[in-house]
């Protein structure tokens, strides 16, 4: 099976360790005596996403079989209420050297934590701390490696493949009226950033995303944790004419594909191969890609140059397309779905975007 950037498939380990509340799981030793280094991994939510988190914890996992390294998972759940005195507790310990965490949700913490242990590392995926000091971070953050994602390239992408497909008609059941559907967790620049990239994808495949293209957030106590909003929302979509719909909204997105099935209509999966991590079958089918956000191949590429004492601390990272950041899934399914002649224009755009050809308006 062909992949573009796509790390490997999340460990089935990861969906058993989900859970609706705090917890914490260690998943090695971690012990100092070990000579090993030591990860802490503190998630804002919890591993089961399919998605994002599960994508960073396969990375770090495979930091443990080819780095070795330990690593230590806490799962602090949805209750944001908890979220400061979790990443407190965490961090206090004396069970890490690395302490990593993710989202522009814990941008905050991360700040106010650094100074306090200069003798410890962290680092933050998906959002960057604020390096001037003017924002927290009396340090400067001289001990954080932040790295953020050029989602927009990759959505950019998802865009031009869903005009191409759905001008086409090329879809089983496709009633070739044009309209696509976004749903966002919620409404953040790092969300924002997909959904501008998607747009302008759409628009450059010759689509008219005022007309064409659906969006809709989840919103709410929980937006990336509430599948049932999802699934209401894409049939809401796909009841408007939607031919496939793209979640960018955790797990939340899980219910798209069940509304996809319902509906027999087609579905983009997000940051992780969702064809290999969703475990119905017929759900499965509903994807035609996943466009990756590689948060695992970011995390294991920062484990090597810390080890090697080459990671570059004290000031921000991107990745996107050229780094192998971000992506989409190139599959067996992705091949029946997608005509050949679509799929070698798809190609094209990925490289104009490595090259710079193709500049991507961008949230941020």
């Amino acid at each position: 099976m062909n992949k573009i950037r796509i790390l490997g498939a999340v460990a089935a380990l990861s969906l058993t360790l989900a859970g609706c509340g705090a917890s914490t799981a260690t998943d090695s030793a971690s012990s100092g005596k070990s000579g090993k280094l030591r990860i802490k991994f503190v998630i804002n939510g919890n591993l089961g996403d399919r998605s994002f988190f599960d994508s960073a914890y396969a990375g770090l996992k495979k930091t443990e079989k080819d780095l070795d390294y330990s690593l230590k998972v806490v799962e602090l759940g949805s209750d944001r209420t908890k979220w400061s005195s979790g990443f407190e507790d965490a961090a206090a310990g004396d069970d890490y050297d690395v302490l990593a965490a993710g989202t522009v949700d814990t941008v905050d913490f991360v700040s106010k934590l650094a100074p306090e242990y200069p003798d410890k590392k962290f680092w933050i995926f998906d959002g960057s701390v604020d390096y001037t000091g003017k924002s927290g971070c009396s340090n400067k953050c001289a001990n954080v490696y932040s790295v953020t994602f050029k989602q927009n390239e990759a959505a950019y992408l998802a865009g031009f493949l869903a005009d191409k497909l759905v001008a086409a008609k090329a879809l089983p059941g496709s009633a070739g009226n044009g309209k696509v559907g976004v749903i966002g967790g919620v409404k953040i620049p790092v969300i924002e950033d997909f959904v501008i990239g998607f747009k302008a994808g759409f628009k450059a495949a010759g689509g008219n995303p005022s007309s064409g293209v659906l969006v809709q957030y989840v919103g709410g106590d929980n937006p990336f944790g509430d599948p049932a909003k999802g699934k209401q929302i894409a049939s809401a979509m796909y009841g408007q004419g939607a031919e496939l719909v793209w979640p960018v909204a955790g797990s939340s997105g899980l219910g798209v594909f069940e509304s996809a099935v319902s509906t027999k209509r087609y579905a983009f999966g997000v940051d992780s191969d969702q064809y290999k991590t969703l475990t119905d079958p017929d759900q499965r089918q509903t994807v035609v890609t996943s466009i990756l956000k590689n948060a695992g191949n970011a995390l294991y590429l920062a484990a090597k140059a810390n080890k090697a004492g080459t990671l570059a601390y004290g000031k921000p990272a991107a990745v996107g397309l050229a780094e192998d950041g971000v992506g989409y899934v190139d599959n067996a399914n992705f091949d029946k779905l997608v005509p050949a002649a679509v799929r070698a224009e798809l190609k094209a755009q990925a490289e104009k975007v490595k090259s710079g050809a193709v500049k991507i308006p961008s949230a941020f």
